[in-house]
């Protein structure tokens, strides 16, 4: 019932559609920064945990590491794509 009236009067308001859709870019966007933030995270502790276990293989470790941090912060950079193409079209 809400969701109907919501879109009446963000049709017939032409701010009120503005303003909804710059909430839901905003929105958007910290979901997307939100995934890899975690991911960022959860390799890099990781990746101290096991050169903690085991100094000698810091180096493939390290690579690896920083491979996985490459691809998670891909997804945040989608992420930031998508916010710009919903906030500046349409």
């Amino acid at each position: 019932m809400f969701h109907s009236i919501l879109a009446i009067v963000a049709v017939a308001n032409p701010d009120l559609r503005k303003g909804l859709a710059e909430l839901g870019a905003g929105l958007a966007y910290g979901l997307a920064a939100l995934g890899p933030g975690v991911g960022i995270g959860i390799v890099f502790g990781q990746a101290i945990q096991a050169i903690a276990r085991q100094p000698e293989t810091a180096g493939p470790v390290r690579a690896l590491a920083f491979l996985g941090f490459a691809l998670a912060e891909a997804l945040a950079l989608i992420g930031f794509v998508v916010f710009i193409l919903l906030k500046y079209t349409g």
